[in-house]
């Protein structure tokens, strides 16, 4: 699963939602997963991860830990049920308040394969993003890894471009290690 043990996704709202980690416990992980996300079903929350009923129990009493893909799907879920959608839409609205200085700030691992204009050289680096109050915004608003991804990548193009589109990047021309991201 992209983004190792918290993904970007969890980066991000550990990031702006600080006082909504994830529990480290699988047990609590699990209870809270099917009570938030499944609406207390269990039959639900097991076909969502493709086992039984039963399993699903075991993860919540803590005779068993879920393993492999299981137990990455419920680290990124323990993340998602933190926050509430109102929640993270007050917070988006806080966010947007700050204008082009957010004071929020990306760190990009390893941002690479863009073309630099007039030259063969293709190469990785790291880039520190200064994020708009409207990115910070969107971040927050962000219901998945994908749409995260897309505020970044539109954040990257910008700082390329200069703030006004004049080298002409677009988000699609960067390619980064999800992995090696940071939010602060």
């Amino acid at each position: 699963m992209a983004g190792g043990f918290r993904g970007m996704f969890g980066r991000v709202r550990e990031a702006l939602f600080p006082s909504r980690k994830a529990p480290a416990q699988t047990t609590t992980q699990a209870g809270q997963v099917r009570t938030r996300k499944y609406d207390g079903n269990t039959k639900a929350m097991a076909a969502a991860y493709g086992v039984s009923p039963r399993t699903v129990l075991r993860w919540i009493d803590g005779t068993r830990h879920p393993a492999g893909r299981h137990q990455d799907k419920l680290r990124l879920d323990a993340v998602e049920v933190q926050t509430t959608e109102r929640g993270r839409e007050r917070r988006a609205k806080q966010l947007a308040k700050l204008g082009a200085h957010s004071g929020i700030t990306a760190r990009v691992g390893r941002a690479r394969t863009f073309d630099i204009r007039g030259s063969d050289a293709v190469r990785a680096r790291d880039v520190h993003l200064g994020l708009t109050g409207d990115q910070a915004a969107a971040l927050a608003r962000a219901e998945d890894e994908s749409e995260m991804r897309e505020v970044i990548d539109e954040a990257l193009a910008d700082y390329f471009n200069g703030g006004g589109g004049y080298g002409g990047f677009t988000a699609q021309d960067f390619e980064y290690d999800a992995d090696d991201f940071d939010l602060s």
